[in-house]
């Protein structure tokens, strides 16, 4: 790894590609397993976030409380990458109990992101998530060209 956090992976892969591994203290630390996000070709790949706090206790409050927790955490890392949510192409939401939580989810992430720009989503049922969460969320964005600003 580089001084700038970013990898060459032209000896793993047989290609010539840089990804840039981001971290910031604001948010969540991420497990060893993987990264809170990575950035690569103008676009930032945000791991899936539960709602946890730091200590990684799922926050009480039930399924708005971790919807809540979960998008403010991929807010900071994508503030961190120089990006935001306004720049988010696609969500993937992960419910453990899709009938009962769907709406209440959605009354939250509603209020993350401006209605005429929705980004594209999938909503999953699963069987279980991380820490006993009802709900874990990833996403992709575009990193805004600042040379033309």
């Amino acid at each position: 790894m580089s001084d700038d956090g970013s990898v060459d992976t032209s000896a793993t892969c047989g290609t010539t590609t840089t990804k840039e591994v981001v971290y910031t203290a604001d948010a969540i630390p991420p497990l060893s397993v993987f990264s809170q996000a990575v950035k690569s070709k103008g676009h930032v790949y945000v791991s899936g976030c539960i709602g946890c706090d730091s200590e990684y206790l799922v926050v009480e409050g039930g399924i708005q409380a971790q919807t809540r927790a979960a998008l403010e955490n991929i807010s900071k890392i994508l503030e961190a990458s120089g990006s935001g949510m306004q720049h988010v192409v696609k969500v993937t939401v992960y419910l453990v109990h899709m009938a009962r939580d769907f709406l209440h989810m959605n009354e939250i992430y509603e209020q993350f992101f401006a209605h005429e720009t929705m980004p594209a989503r999938t909503c999953i049922g699963v069987s279980a998530l991380p820490m006993g969460a009802f709900i874990e969320i990833d996403c992709i964005a575009e990193i805004p060209d600042t040379k033309s600003s």
